[in-house]
């Protein structure tokens, strides 16, 4: 087909004609013309973006990247005397890994199918790298399938790779600079593709998973140990935590629901899908052979599995568990809410993404950033710096270190800076909406390049760390404010976590129990008194944990005998206290404390009891006495 008549086509669907078109390529090109407002006349040259955006894109793809590349070399080393092209894309179609003849190198530049380069369909037209994202799903565009004429020479396979949260997180891509006439010959380059992709999406869930069991599932029992089809991850509740593409599929289909809604399938029971409990599919393990392991779905298909506990048990010693629980133990209670930012940080600590904690001043951001840092196993230090308590003229040689002389007052052997201290660990920046603008561009070269570069030096020193921050400031608005750089609120924010005020955490007594083991002086428990302890449930905490701690420790230097009463309060709680029970309003007042104390023990009177410091039966008449009833 000449180019003429190719933009003829083009145009022919653009009104509505059928040209015989496999629908995927005429929805393309109708995307291109309608919404990208493309012109087919005007041919487009391939984009290879900078090298400084293709740093950026290949550092926040460098986990897939590293779990990927065995994956890539198996199937270059397939197909590399057909001349194949091997283009790993991220989520915006721009290349981060490459495989292909270096003797090629400048004919695969020019053509696109190189490093670096960008396929999303509004930058390059329909093409299969874009395709894919727009659809996810597995396809060919084959040469005059392409929607610019500098492409149709080509022919392209591309299957999406999803993360184990139902996402879209990459596209692998087989390409030919020029091919057979017929489509159908990249059938088998298709097959080759979405089998790469399952394992390597089994790779990434493996990697991610450690702390879960992890179910594999095939058709064929033959098949099951050595090349499963789909796994997913479960927790120890039973609930599914993560999957790969074919298990969102399977459990999609076993409950007629739509596997583009990964929302309707993380979190569920397993139960919810299979015929089968929790201790029935754990127990799925090699001790019994392939064909005994059968399966039923909800919708009647029949599946072989293989359970495989989780990593951590089999590979950590019990130092280093006892390590992680201590660590993941300081959250919270056993609250919902607080499960839920438990079951998040098991997954986010041991990747190296960069999270931001957002909370009000004293809500424990350094403390999670602590806990973070030890589940995350690095081997470096954590390193923290409040950026609001740094003088602005100083936070740049702080951060980045200097050279000896580098300015007036720099210390005469300069000095380390603390990125650089936190060098294979994580660097905590508190306040970090408090950082001026300079020093926010500094930052986000650092993190951008893997280099620090002291106040005064020449030659760059490379630095690898992860990177936690934290701010009371809305970093959202002060983006659109312009108060802070929008390209390092993104270099910061790939996961957020947001931190309740004091008043809001519905584990209020759990942690009112941590700090009085905390303050406990030589080994002897500390006692609440009853009006002691409502009057610490009745207060606003407007200075949240850290305004409560302080209070723990004050009451602390000033009880006798390790028992805290109401005068041993600050004067602010002692006079909230006595005011909510002087006989107006204790009756209203002290029936929703109780009301409090006691779901929190969820009802339980022995429980309740024993945190007001009364016994089971003075707990019981001061209910009747209110008129208070035990909640259900």
């Amino acid at each position: 087909m000449n180019i003429s008549d190719h933009i003829k086509e083009i145009e022919h669907v653009g009104v509505g004609r059928n040209t015989g078109r496999d629908a995927v390529v005429v929805a393309s090109w109708r995307r291109c013309l309608d919404t990208y407002q493309m012109d087919p006349t005007k041919a487009r040259k391939a984009v290879i973006v900078s090298e400084s955006r293709l740093r950026e894109h290949r550092q926040r793809a460098e986990d897939l990247i590293h779990i990927a590349r065995s994956a890539l070399e198996n199937l270059y080393r397939q197909v590399a005397e057909q001349n194949y092209v091997l283009l790993l894309s991220d989520r915006q179609g721009v290349t981060v890994d490459f495989l292909g003849d270096p003797s090629f190198n400048n004919n695969l530049r020019k053509a696109g199918l190189y490093l670096g380069s960008e396929w999303s369909e509004p930058r390059a037209g329909t093409c299969a790298v874009g395709a894919c994202i727009a659809t996810g799903e597995a396809l060919t565009i084959h040469q005059t399938d392409h929607f610019d004429v500098t492409h149709t020479p080509l022919s392209c396979t591309a299957a999406p790779i999803y993360d184990t949260q139902g996402s879209l997180a990459a596209v692998l891509d087989i390409s030919l600079l020029s091919s057979p006439i017929l489509k159908a010959s990249q059938n088998m380059a298709r097959h080759l593709v979405s089998s790469t992709v399952r394992r390597i999406e089994l790779a990434n869930l493996m990697a991610s998973s450690r702390h879960d069991l992890v179910l594999r599932f095939a058709a064929a029992p033959e098949f099951l140990d050595v090349d499963p089809e789909a796994a997913l991850s479960v927790d120890g509740a039973g609930r599914i935590t993560g999957m790969t593409h074919g298990a969102a599929r399977i459990l999609a289909a076993s409950r007629g629901l739509d596997w583009h809604a990964p929302e309707e399938l993380l979190g569920q029971r397993l139960e919810e899908f299979f015929e089968a409990d929790f201790d029935e599919l754990s127990s799925l393990t090699r001790s019994s052979l392939p064909q005994d392991r059968r399966i039923v779905s909800k919708n009647g298909s029949v599946l072989y599995g293989h359970a495989i506990e989780p990593q951590q048990r089999r590979l950590s010693g019990l130092k280093g568990r006892l390590k992680h629980q201590r660590a993941i133990d300081g959250i919270g209670g056993d609250n919902p809410s607080v499960l839920n930012l438990r079951r998040k940080i098991e997954k986010l600590a041991p990747a190296r993404l960069p999270i931001l904690l957002q909370g009000q001043t004293g809500t424990g951001k350094e403390h999670l950033a602590r806990i973070i840092h030890e589940t995350s196993g690095v081997r470096g230090r954590f390193v923290p710096v409040n950026c609001a308590a740094i003088p602005e003229q100083l936070i740049e040689s702080e951060l980045f270190g200097h050279l000896p002389g580098a300015f007036t007052g720099a210390l005469p052997k300069g000095r380390k800076g603390l990125v650089e201290e936190a060098h294979e660990g994580t660097l905590f920046l508190d306040e970090i909406g408090d950082m001026p603008f300079a020093a926010q561009s500094r930052l986000l070269r650092v993190l951008a390049e893997g280099e620090v570069l002291p106040v005064g030096g020449s030659t760059p020193q490379k630095v690898s760390f992860r990177v936690i921050s934290a701010s009371h400031r809305p970093l959202g608005e002060m983006v659109r404010s312009g108060a802070f750089r929008e390209d390092l609120y993104y270099r910061l924010n790939a996961a957020v976590l947001t931190l309740p005020a004091l008043k809001d955490r519905d584990d209020f007594i759990w942690l009112l129990d941590r700090i009085l083991e905390r303050h406990a002086v030589a080994g002897r428990p500390l006692i609440l008194s009853d009006a002691a302890r409502l009057a610490l449930l009745r207060h606003t905490w407007p200075g949240n944990i850290r305004e409560l701690d302080n209070t723990i420790a004050y009451a602390t230097a000033l009880c006798d005998g390790g028992t805290i009463m109401l005068d041993d309060l600050p004067e602010l709680l002692g006079t909230t206290a006595t005011t909510a029970t002087d006989g107006r309003d204790g009756r209203d007042g002290r029936d929703g404390d109780l009301h409090a104390i006691l779901a929190a023990c969820n009802g339980n009177i022995s429980e309740a009891a024993r945190k007001l410091g009364v016994d089971r039966t003075t707990l019981h008449r001061r209910l009747r006495r209110l008129g208070a009833r035990k909640p259900h």
